[in-house]
């Protein structure tokens, strides 16, 4: 009687977890918001580029951004209206703006540093510098300093916050000497918490097991993102020689694994060509679900590269249920089937949610160079994705104007926040929308 049961009742099962899918995407394309300009430049006279966005947690009305060299918008409205100011620091600020928020609503902004009076380019990126601000971004402390080590020079950072305690965990590469070519200067990853709110640092240590080079290439240790699960575990991604290396904490960042674990290879590397573009990476993004939903602690790594061809760059994505000991075979994200880029890629997880999304470039609809912007989601733990378009119409990149090494998205309790660097005939543009799921 029970495998008849069963058997009547797993086709309807079926057939409503189906119809629950295709209701969210077609909730999610409607779901599209009006493209608003945070900020624009001409392109000739500015470097405007590399967006980064948070949702404040504590009021998620408050959306707070960054962009090189110094920028940082301030909305009180969901992303509808953005008041610009400018960051400064006693230590200067020299891009790679990463954006952050704990649960109590303290603000982050991460950047590198441009020390004042000092002429030494071995003193550019001297340390990783963090700015705290306790009024929705409208000021900000004068900051802290993370791994001053002269001469090396500190690059490529990311911060991760524990959802709870709200303490800080921050990874980055740090080279002997950036771009030398001496065999003996190598890239290494390291690893900084504070529990403070970024007043106080630990020391920071290595936590990669092969160095790179300092060539800013594929054999260079580059990437690193760190996440935090709720029992206080710290995961950390990054890219090295053709794979996306894993390490992990459970003693608070104390002691790491001995032996690195290769979640993936990436054929072809983190660095590679795209047709008109001044640079393009396929550096991978580490998130994990913190809801309490039916995916909860999964990680997910997300990443792009060139595997099927220098002509066909698409989005991957691969997860672990198991906290980091093994992983899926890479998941295509891009639902196109065309031989075309799609490329500089970041994601986030809704922790009210669980839903993944995952914003990139996408010249899927073309045979040239245009390019639009697109947001894929996922409500399903990453087994399948829907993606739109959010980008108002296409643009083509130039190939002699730098458009950062990234762009971002964030997204908490229904409301995304994708953000990204596009060009118009006269300017250099930082752009979002806001896409309310339900």
């Amino acid at each position: 009687m029970k495998k008849i049961l069963f058997a009547i009742l797993l086709p309807l099962l079926i057939s409503s977890c189906a119809n629950l899918f295709q209701t969210q995407q077609k909730a999610f394309r409607k779901a599209s918001g009006k493209v608003i300009t945070v900020d624009q430049s001409p392109f000739l006279f500015s470097a405007l580029s590399e967006p980064s966005v948070v949702i404040n947690k504590n009021t998620k009305n408050n959306i707070v951004a960054g962009s090189i060299y110094n920028n940082v918008y301030v909305s009180k409205d969901t992303g509808a209206h953005w008041q610009k100011g400018r960051l400064k620091s006693p230590y200067g600020v020299f891009g790679d703006p990463c954006l952050a928020s704990d649960h109590k609503g303290n603000l982050y902004y991460l950047h590198l540093s441009n020390p004042p009076h000092k002429t030494d380019s071995t003193y550019l990126i001297d340390r990783i510098v963090i700015q705290r601000s306790s009024d929705n971004g409208l000021t900000w402390t004068k900051g802290t300093g993370i791994g001053y080590n002269p001469p090396k020079q500190q690059d490529k950072h990311w911060v991760g916050i524990q959802p709870e305690t709200g303490s800080l965990a921050v990874t980055w590469t740090e080279f002997d000497k950036y771009e030398s070519r001496n065999p003996k200067d190598h890239s290494r990853i390291l690893f900084s918490r504070s529990d403070d709110r970024g007043e106080t640092w630990t020391q920071p240590v290595k936590i990669n097991q092969f160095d790179g080079d300092c060539l800013d290439d594929d054999q260079t240790t580059e990437g690193a993102v760190p996440v935090w699960n709720k029992e206080g575990n710290i995961y950390v991604a990054w890219a090295y020689n053709n794979k996306i290396y894993f390490d992990k904490s459970t003693d608070g960042g104390k002691t790491w694994l001995k032996k690195d674990i290769v979640a993936t290879d990436q054929p072809g590397g983190w660095n590679y060509d795209v047709p008109g573009v001044f640079r393009a990476n396929g550096m991978p993004v580490l998130a994990i679900d913190q809801s309490n939903g039916k995916y909860s602690g999964t990680l997910y790594i997300n990443w792009s590269d060139q595997r099927n061809g220098t002509d066909d760059t698409d989005i991957f994505l691969i997860k672990s249920t198991d906290k980091g000991r093994t992983w899926s075979k890479p998941f295509r994200v891009n639902t196109d089937k065309t031989k075309t880029h799609q490329y500089l890629t970041w994601m986030s997880v809704d922790p009210v949610t669980g839903y993944i999304y995952i914003v990139y470039y996408d010249r899927s609809k073309y045979k040239d160079n245009q390019t639009d912007v697109t947001v894929a989601m996922s409500t399903n733990g990453g087994k399948s994705f829907v993606t739109k378009t959010v980008s108002e119409r296409p643009f083509i990149p130039k190939k002699g104007i730098f458009m950062g090494d990234y762009n971002n998205i964030d997204a908490y309790d229904g409301i995304v926040i994708p953000i990204w660097t596009e060009l118009t005939k006269k300017h250099i543009a930082i752009k979002s929308t806001t896409i309310k799921v339900k």
